[in-house]
């Protein structure tokens, strides 16, 4: 009877660790206090997170069946510029569909790393010029990511020029989004390609956002004398500047069983932005909090960054979905999210010279639930989309 009995207690607690165990590993979460402008908070007092509907009208698939788009440029004649993260840039009549493949060479592609980011010069029409941000191998068999520019003609890329080597690469965390600024500068958000203390180290390149001219040479008021412009950064992929030339980004928080924390920020030149040493509403003095981060609760996993109209808007990974955020002053409000896991996960987002939002989903990088048609690019008016209470 004792033996039963024995058995019986030992399968009841191998049960309970094994349900405890699943809820920790799912849950996204952590035991960590709500802090006053973390999205817990925002949600309550904007009386609930928005999600959407939509007329089928408002949305058009222009593209399918991409392997891992990642970002977007629009050509003078309306075409589209799109990264694959395995290597290849596509050209896309978004009338048609039709697709022109050029590859791009020496890319280096493990998980998270690969073909990223993608900027024309603000003279693209003059001098046919397309920077590029990816992974490659190098000679000592560490992954290091690299911006080079190519003259862009007759849909191939000719007489490559390397703009910036030597950013600290790895599977996870390699930033990637690069963008010229209202003041002709190139833009270049690195991750900490895992090694967290990079972030603190302004000899190292990673974990920062990088400032430089369109040839690669170190501008005269970058604020360290380097390519660096902002630093504490774990894994930065949004980009945008506001009606008043202030730049913003979006950043992925912690990993794991302790997700969460994203990140909203409003950038200013030789700021410390913290990571590793301060998150969510934490502070410390030389050191700048986000103006809004997701909670130790919810995880974003925030990959781009739009701004139209006082608002910023960004794709949503693991939350599968497009998030809207308000401009206040110098923070940001009114969280408000639509298409609620209707596509998956979503990366890259875009505004079009046809004032159209330009969406890409993500669901063929391992980590989502491949759909009939993965992956897209989607055009979406924001004008017809409508808001409704979760």
């Amino acid at each position: 009877m004792k033996k039963i009995i024995i058995i019986v207690v030992v399968i009841v607690i191998v049960a309970v660790l094994g349900a405890l165990g699943f809820y920790f590993f799912n849950k996204k979460t952590s035991d960590e206090p709500i802090h006053p402008n973390s999205i817990e908070n925002v949600e309550k007092k904007d009386a609930g997170t928005a999600t959407s509907t939509a007329s089928i009208e408002s949305i058009k698939v222009i593209a399918q069946n991409l392997e891992i788009p990642w970002d977007i440029a629009f050509l003078p004649d309306g075409d589209l510029l799109v990264t694959e993260r395995p290597g290849n840039l596509l050209r896309i009549n978004p009338t048609s569909g039709e697709k022109i493949s050029i590859a791009v060479p020496g890319v280096k592609h493990s998980s998270e790393g690969g073909l990223l980011g993608l900027a024309l010069h603000p003279q693209f029409s003059q001098n046919s010029f397309i920077y590029v941000y990816y992974g490659v191998l190098a000679q000592n068999g560490e992954t290091k990511n690299q911006v080079v520019r190519y003259d862009f003609k007759n849909n191939s890329l000719q007489n490559a020029k390397s703009i910036i080597e030597n950013i600290p690469g790895a599977i996870y965390h390699d930033g990637g989004r690069i963008q010229f600024g209202a003041d002709g500068l190139l833009y270049i958000t690195t991750g900490d390609a895992t090694r967290s203390n990079i972030a603190q180290d302004l000899s190292s390149l990673g974990g920062k956002i990088l400032r430089l001219n369109d040839d690669g040479t170190i501008p005269s008021g970058n604020p360290f004398g380097t390519a660096v412009y902002s630093y504490g950064h774990r894994n930065p992929q949004g980009l945008a500047w506001d009606a008043q030339g202030r730049l913003w980004s979006t950043e992925h928080g912690r990993s794991g069983l302790l997700s969460g924390l994203d990140e909203v920020n409003l950038i200013e030149s030789g700021k410390n932005y913290g990571w590793p040493e301060i998150q969510g509403d934490e502070t410390r003095t030389g050191m700048v909090a986000p103006a809004m981060h997701s909670g130790a609760r919810s995880t974003w996993a925030p990959a781009s960054l739009a701004y139209y109209d006082g608002k910023l808007y960004f794709g949503g990974l693991i939350a599968e979905g497009l998030y809207e955020v308000t401009i206040a002053g110098n923070s940001v409000s009114n969280l408000q999210k639509y298409f609620d896991s209707e596509y998956g996960r979503i990366r890259t987002v875009r505004f079009g010279p046809d004032g159209f939002l330009y969406m890409t989903t993500s669901n063929r990088d391992g980590r989502g639930e491949v759909r009939t048609g993965d992956d897209k690019i989607i055009r979406v008016d924001l004008k017809n989309l409508t808001k409704t209470s979760r």
